[in-house]
């Protein structure tokens, strides 16, 4: 890599990391709950608001069913902590739910379950970013004005921040998901003083509105329906729950036992938020309206299309700390960041599955690789790409991304806990100890709940937010799994056909070489290019050019004879001044002729220094290259031939070679050239330079003559 983009690249990303440094970048839970939990911890700051923002379409007396909603939430956030708790211990390896549904419901299973994840973590990036950017926006209106540009914007930030690699990216988003943390708990903790013992009466700046709504007095079934669309609401608090089970590799040791234990303090944490900021807006009579210019009300009158409506946190941190004073300004910066910095749990989850769904042939290669810095750098950036074009095709605008959301991963939670009962099953089978059967059997009872909860979730999920945009979900999730099955019929039909059926090679052994030379004129990349092929010993050894001029054709035949290379030269002819097309067409009938004879192509070419030069160099022989690469039986060599314009380049490649750059280890180690400037002893990587090797200042092949082509070989 070249001085000028290795530079800004280790400015941007830091100095890469040797691999047996892996172990130095594993995380401890106090940086672990912030890489892996900053999706559920920071969905307080909009699930209440949605929770209230679809009873206020039964109007303000709808309110009271918000605590029962909120319990609902608290048992399945439990049922999930405690079933997920089962999980990291039966699956350490990091594969989550796609490893568990995979292993126990047979691979159609798991694959439903990676694109159902896979789909949630690039909504989670959309919607947190998106919920953030309006958040900010609120305070700042250029961000309003240009949301769009601006939520792209942070995920360029934050793609950069976690290719520096998940340590690092930890310690930077740990301090404002604490920071938020502990605003939130000292919210409430002053709101219960001042509401029970100093019996304050605190009011939010939305307590003396009304909302009006015509759809007041629901009963029967259209309640139920509401009430479950409004429970499906509050169900965004449980998103990225799974993301600490599919990422239990980058934990340190014990692993299982440290992301169990991350398990519960994120679910105490995240319950006892969320039904602190519900209390709290219930006491402080907080109005929410799905449409506030037309249904919020003052004196009577909607408020308009000016009024911006706060946050549900926002709206409790005014009433209970003030307005504008110095804790709701840093709860307000808190809440903005840290929504930003939920995406983190979407940039850890994808590409640690990624990986694994590489690594078993689902998706490219590639996203198996880690980067300079550890990180599936690969996966990141995918990640971030496909977040990038949502949020720019919906417009930044959360209110209509957050109804995609939470399908996937109630998908993954059902078939996850289903995939854990008939894991807990098959142990029973076979285990006889006492003890160790009554654990089992109670880990299988919690999971057959989670199971069936989760599972009866998805269902109101899937009918209450079907219309209003969840079916995009599922389209990704169809689109995510065809394109896996495509891939992994790929891999496997190319590891069947490159299987070898005859180990030691007698089969499909060819008879003989047969070589040519491609030619156009008398000159010395002609002549090096033949001396190669000769020295390659085939059976067959000719010079082939193509007719596309008579005259020139016919010089260089006058050449070739006076010349008196005793290699023949064979001219095709070319009527519509074709070259490719002649060139395959030989090459065809010679291995029609001969099916068992292997045919080798020589193609001379000039190498340059400049990268315009190469638009005037070659270009019939990269065309023909790429047609003789489709041809069976064909092996094509390129015989390089340095201009005098190629030295700046190799100047270059010198001064790179000296340079020790920052990361250089993953190369291997760069010999000092001597003074003489020849290399030291031995080879230098990568050179070829060696004992028989033209002197320094002499180009190999510069002032050949065709004598040493007139002599025969000796065999």
């Amino acid at each position: 890599m070249s001085r000028m983009t290795d530079v800004p690249k280790r400015l941007l990303l830091g100095r890469a990391l040797r691999s047996d440094k892996l172990g130095e970048t594993l995380l401890p839970k106090r940086v672990a709950l912030p890489v892996f939990a900053s999706d559920p911890l920071s969905s307080v700051a909009y699930a209440p608001g949605e929770v209230l923002l679809v009873l206020s379409i039964a109007g303000v007396s709808a309110y009271h069913f918000s605590p029962w909603i909120a319990v609902a939430v608290v048992v399945l956030m439990f049922t999930v902590v405690a079933s997920y708790r089962q999980n990291v211990r039966a699956y350490p390896s990091g594969g989550g739910d796609y490893e568990v549904a995979s292993t126990n419901l047979g691979r159609k299973a798991g694959l439903t379950v990676a694109s159902a994840l896979l789909v949630d973590y690039v909504l989670t990036v959309a919607v947190s970013i998106s919920s953030g950017v309006e958040n900010l926006g609120s305070a700042i209106p250029f961000v309003v004005e240009h949301k769009t540009l601006c939520a792209v914007a942070v995920i360029v930030l934050l793609t950069l921040m976690n290719l520096r690699g998940v340590r690092e990216s930890g310690k930077l988003f740990a301090i404002p998901t604490y920071c938020f943390v502990a605003g939130v708990f000292a919210l409430l903790v002053w709101g219960v003083v001042r509401g029970v013992l100093l019996g304050d009466h605190m009011r939010a700046p939305t307590a003396d509105y009304h909302i009006h709504t015509e759809q007041s007095g629901l009963t029967g079934f259209a309640l139920s329906f509401l009430l479950l669309r409004a429970f499906s609401s509050g169900c965004a608090a449980l998103t990225g729950v799974e993301a600490i089970s599919n990422g239990v590799p980058a934990f340190r040791k014990p692993k299982s036992r440290n992301a169990a234990t991350t398990l519960a303090m994120m679910g105490v944490l995240a319950v006892t938020m969320f039904c602190g900021i519900i209390a709290l807006a219930l006491v402080t009579d907080v109005k929410m309206a799905e449409n506030p210019a037309r249904d919020l009300l003052v004196d009577g009158k909607p408020v308009g299309s000016g009024y911006t409506q706060n946050p549900v946190i926002s709206q409790v941190a005014a009433a209970v700390f003030g307005d504008g004073t110095f804790p709701f300004v840093f709860l307000a910066a808190a809440t903005a960041l840290v929504l930003f910095l939920a995406a983190n749990t979407a940039y850890n989850g994808f590409p640690l599955l990624g990986s694994i769904l590489a690594q078993d042939r689902y998706l490219p290669r590639q996203l198996h690789t880690r980067g300079d810095r550890l990180a599936f750098s690969n996966g990141i950036v995918l990640l971030a790409g496909a977040a990038a074009i949502l949020v720019v095709v919906y417009g930044a605008d959360s209110t209509r991304l957050i109804q995609l959301y939470i399908v996937g991963v109630f998908v993954s939670f059902t078939l996850s806990q289903t995939g854990m009962v008939r894991h807990w099953n098959r142990l029973l089978t076979d285990e006889s100890d006492p003890a160790r059967r009554r654990h089992m059997i109670r880990s299988r009872a919690i999971n057959t709940f989670g199971a069936f909860f989760t599972g009866l979730v998805l269902v109101v999920v899937l009918v209450t937010k079907f219309t209003h945009g969840a079916w995009v979900s599922l389209v990704g999730m169809a689109l995510f799994y065809a394109v896996m099955t495509s891939i992994r019929r790929h891999y496997d039909g190319v590891t069947e056909e490159l299987a070898s059926d005859d180990p030691g090679g007698t089969k499909v052994r060819p008879s003989r070489v047969h070589s040519f030379v491609l030619v156009s004129k008398m000159h010395k990349p002609t002549l090096r290019a033949l001396r190669y092929a000769r020295l390659m010993r085939s059976d067959t050894l000719e010079a082939v050019t193509v007719n596309v001029d008579q005259a020139e054709t016919d010089q260089l035949r006058r050449e070739w004879e006076e010349s008196g290379i005793d290699i023949p030269l064979t001219i095709l002819d070319s009527p519509y001044r074709e070259i490719s097309r002649p060139v395959i067409d030989y090459v065809k009938r010679l291995r029609k002729e001969q099916p068992r004879d292997l045919v080798s192509v020589f193609i001379p070419e000039y190498v340059v220094g400049h990268w315009y030069e190469h638009l005037l160099h070659n270009q019939s022989a990269l065309r023909l290259k790429g047609r003789l690469l489709y041809t069976p039986g064909v092996m094509v060599s390129s015989v390089p031939y340095q201009l005098e314009s190629s030295e700046l380049a190799r100047k270059r490649a010198r001064r790179r070679e000296q340079w020790n750059a920052p990361g250089s280890v993953r190369r291997g180690p760069v010999l000092a050239p001597r003074k003489d400037g020849k290399s030291g002893k031995g080879t230098e990587p990568g050179t070829g330079a060696g004992p028989g090797s033209p002197s320094p200042g002499r180009s190999p092949g510069a002032g050949d003559s065709s004598e040493d082509l007139t002599r025969g070989r000796k065999n």
